[in-house]
């Protein structure tokens, strides 16, 4: 199983129209990330995530 790297937690209940988690995630893989946006139905936000290769099972935080 892969790692992932959070990049980015955003609430779920954002403003109607409002895309801030795929907007991040946009600007990520324009800087060439392969960024995804999942969701994370225990805390109730989309999460910005790099998977990390070779990784097992490890969730880490990037410093903002």
């Amino acid at each position: 199983m892969n790692g992932r790297l959070v990049l980015e937690r955003f609430p779920a209940g954002g403003p109607r129209g409002s895309w801030p988690a795929e907007e991040f995630a946009r600007d990520r893989r324009q800087e060439g990330q392969p960024a995804e946006v999942v969701m994370d139905l225990a805390s109730d936000a989309f999460l910005v995530i790099v998977r990390v290769p070779g990784e097992t099972l490890a969730v880490a935080v990037a410093a903002a």
